[in-house]
């Protein structure tokens, strides 16, 4: 039987990275914290979406009375409370565990060293990031060094695959991509 092109696709579509990345990204946006919002996509090998997470309080923590001042005694200060978005999506995923192995986590920001050891446990097999804003810190030195030894690959999302979404919600929601 031969296939027939029945008509033309559209050629301006999203990619699954540009998609997930997106996804990622619009789950920041559900994050309080005043400087830095990160949100995670945790995708399957056949591009399914397994669970997501963005940076903010502990479940049952009031955030209205959560400590976000980035500078000050360390009590006082969002860093001993966060919850990270890397760390969220993988404890949010309500399915079997063994699921998560191969999977993808696409996030804003290159995975610290404790979110690099949680992607590892979880079984997951490549990170993909927009930023590696802390690169060389120690924490990145490390967080990259655990993936290397454990086998997990990371690449920056390919700047060719993106894409400016704008997200309308009023009066209607809409999307609107535009080449960038």
């Amino acid at each position: 039987m031969e296939n027939k092109i029945l008509g033309n696709k559209r050629k301006n579509y999203l990619s699954w990275d540009a998609f997930f990345m997106g996804i990622a990204k619009l789950a920041a946006g559900r994050s309080k914290d005043p400087n830095t919002q990160v949100g995670a996509c945790i995708v399957s090998d056949d591009n399914r979406i397994l669970s997501i997470g963005y940076n903010g309080a502990p479940n049952n923590y009031n955030d209205d009375i959560f400590p976000w001042n980035r500078e000050g005694k360390d009590i006082e200060t969002k860093y001993m409370y966060v919850c990270h978005a890397e760390a969220n999506a993988i404890n949010n995923y309500l399915g079997s565990r063994k699921d998560l192995k191969g999977a993808r986590i696409y996030v804003d920001l290159f995975p610290c060293n404790e979110c690099a050891k949680g992607i590892v446990q979880a079984g997951i097999s490549e990170v993909i990031y927009l930023s590696d804003k802390y690169n060389g810190t120690d924490e990145n030195i490390v967080s990259k060094k655990i993936f290397d030894t454990c086998g997990v690959k990371y690449r920056r999302l390919d700047k060719s695959a993106e894409k400016i979404i704008k997200l309308s919600i009023k009066p209607d929601i809409s999307l609107e991509y535009i080449e960038k």
